[in-house]
């Protein structure tokens, strides 16, 4: 008789189902607190995607501007096409993890890892990139705090962190009122601009050196491209909600597709509302002040309004990693669970935190924050080209599931995802060529060694497996003759503990004490104690001592144990549970010594019993 692989799953991990949710649903997310929670870095997108493509077209003079709002409106038109795409994918993926779940359900296992590497160094790279935008702006406002841009990247993730470990639903409340302020001022850009035939002020920009070249003669179809590829930075964190279902309360699939079309139309309108105004009012990019402040300035003059957006795009871009705190969590859950990952990335702790998640990816971030100096501009080029493969992976993973499940309209289903496939497909390439000499040639090395270190650990994992024999039923349970032994030092309500705790756990218990072959005054003293004070007590245990000419601690018990014909050995270490964690300093360490030499060189079973103050 054996068990499935598939069954052997189910019993060591059951499947969340609405159910088992609910009773946690407090701490899940709405349909509102997932906008909040999980939109931040497409939302925050908003403050560079533009100017990036600005940026580009520059270099074809002021003709090449006006490309801004047809190359504006083929990146909404691929936005589009990705909201709709992640809605199918939410409802026939609930579970989350987006284009990881797709691909290993369709596309098989090297294609999901590959996937899912994208995904990983995406939301790496969202946190480092997010942290470090936001506190540009804030440098920009403040540039005595330039030197100190390093310390503050930290200071602005050590609070995400910790708002994060408090539970995505508890984050989500925290960033309501940024994600709301800045959507709302960006929506007042646009609307009050839109009924503004000039500029209500110039002034951010006086003074500043135009960025606009002076001698282009055209523009041409590589350049479109490149502006394209740049203005693609807008996108990422459309995936996010597909990747974080199982955050959201029930009924998560619906309360998901709500969050997704909302993102996707806000997203859309922010974009193309920014780029009629930046053509409208002929604004074009200057050294030192963003497009968006040129854009406050013009629509709402250089008042209260100026610096609210300014101050709102601060915050929201330093907390716009809350998007990787969301997601990825829940995708290394989904990594472990397949054993790609160590299974510790499985665990929730209070508030459904996947807790090591979160600290891993917090660690790397501040890796790559400290690597390259807190400077936005050295990880802008990495950004975004992960996420693009993931896409399409997904893309082409939902058109095989249409045509394998050819339920109701499943041709029009398989035609969206395919032409989506199709224009991720394209921005994939011209991104990573684009962007390939400026760094991104790291983004291409990392994936494939990702995917090797995921099929690494699910090869240790499968190796732990055949050892342990899971998946199958094991042979009969036989009572084997146990040894217990009790190291101990001196006779005390701890030692009368451990010798309760041992006669109930085997056949035989031996105290054990290590005695110096050649005592001193003092050693003497204290051995002939311990002998006459255990003859007095008369626990019923006998005391073994055991010679040592070095005065150790953990050699002498192994070659003691190693020396034992029981068929199972087991060793209790008795240790004070100290009521304050300061005062694990005043403690000797003993145990640890032991239990370390003990797990290292004998087979013996190894207990810690801890004695609370």
């Amino acid at each position: 008789m054996s068990l499935t692989p598939e069954a052997a799953v189910e019993a060591a991990d059951p499947p969340d189902t609405e159910e088992a949710a609910a009773p946690h649903d407090r701490d899940r997310l709405t349909a509102f607190g997932g906008l909040a929670a999980l939109s931040l870095d497409a939302m925050a997108s908003v403050a560079y995607g533009p100017e990036s493509i600005v940026l580009v077209l520059a270099a074809a003079g002021s003709h090449g501007l006006g490309f801004t709002l047809p190359v504006t409106i083929a990146i909404a038109v691929l936005l589009a096409v990705l909201t709709a795409s992640y809605r199918q994918v939410i409802a026939a993926f609930p579970d989350g993890g987006g284009s990881y779940a797709v691909a290993r359900t369709h596309l098989g296992r090297r294609t999901a890892l590959t996937a899912a590497a994208s995904l990983v160094i995406d939301y790496i790279l969202n946190v480092a990139v997010s942290v470090t935008a936001g506190v540009a702006a804030l440098t920009s406002a403040f540039p005595s705090l330039y030197p100190d841009r390093v310390w503050l990247c930290l200071a602005v993730l050590v609070l995400v962190t910790g708002v994060n470990l408090r539970g995505i639903a508890e984050s989500a409340r925290w960033f309501m009122v940024p994600t709301a302020v800045f959507v709302l001022s960006i929506m007042a850009i646009v609307v009050v601009g839109l009924f503004r035939s000039h500029p209500a002020s110039t002034a951010a920009a006086a003074g500043h050196a135009s960025a606009l070249a002076q001698n282009a003669t055209g523009v041409g179809a590589l350049l479109l491209l490149k502006a394209f590829a740049s203005g693609c930075s807008a996108l990422t964190g459309v995936e996010a909600v597909a990747n974080a279902v199982p955050s959201f309360r029930a009924p998560r699939a619906k309360r998901a597709q709500h969050t997704e079309l909302a993102l996707g139309a806000l997203l859309g309108v922010m974009l193309i509302g920014l780029a009629v105004l930046i053509g409208r009012f002929k604004l074009q990019p200057v050294d030192g002040v963003t497009l968006l402040a040129q854009l406050a300035d013009a629509s709402l003059g250089h008042g209260f309004g100026f610096y609210l957006v300014q101050f709102s795009t601060v915050i929201l871009l330093a907390l716009a990693a809350n998007t990787s705190f969301g997601g990825l969590p829940v995708l290394m859950r989904l990594l472990a669970r397949d054993n790609h990952l160590p299974h510790v990335f499985a665990l929730r702790a209070d508030h459904q935190v996947h807790r090591h998640g979160v600290l891993f990816l917090a660690l790397v971030s501040a890796g790559l924050l400290v690597a390259s100096g807190g400077d936005v501009n050295s990880l802008v080029p990495l950004f975004s080209i992960g996420v693009f493969v993931g896409f399409t992976i997904c893309q082409v993973g939902m058109v095989r599931h249409w045509t394998l499940s050819r339920c109701a309209g499943w041709r029009g289903k398989a035609a969206l995802n395919g032409f989506g496939a199709v224009l991720t497909g394209v921005a994939t390439l011209v991104v990573t060529g684009t962007k390939f000499t400026e760094g991104a040639w790291t983004v291409v090395v990392a994936l494939p060694l990702l995917v090797l270190l995921f099929e690494a650990v699910h090869r240790a994992y499968g190796r732990i497996g055949e050892r342990l024999e899971l998946g199958r039923v094991p042979g009969p349970v036989v009572r084997q003759r146990s040894t217990v032994v009790v190291p101990v030092h001196s006779i005390t309500r701890l030692t009368r503990e451990a010798l309760a705790a041992a006669l109930s756990l085997g056949d035989e218990v031996l105290a054990v004490t290590v005695v110096p072959t050649e005592p001193d005054a003092e050693d003497r003293q204290s051995l002939e104690a311990l002998r006459r004070d255990w003859q007095l007590w008369q626990p019923g245990v006998p005391l073994v001592e055991v010679p040592d000419a070095h005065r150790r601690l953990g050699r002498p018990l192994v070659g003691f144990v190693n020396g034992l014909s029981a068929e199972r050995v087991t060793v209790l270490i008795a240790e004070v549970e100290p009521e304050h964690l300061w005062q694990r300093a005043l403690q000797n360490q003993r145990g640890m010594l032991i239990d370390r030499a003990l797990r290292r060189h004998t087979e013996a079973v190894v207990c810690r019993l801890r004695l609370h103050m």
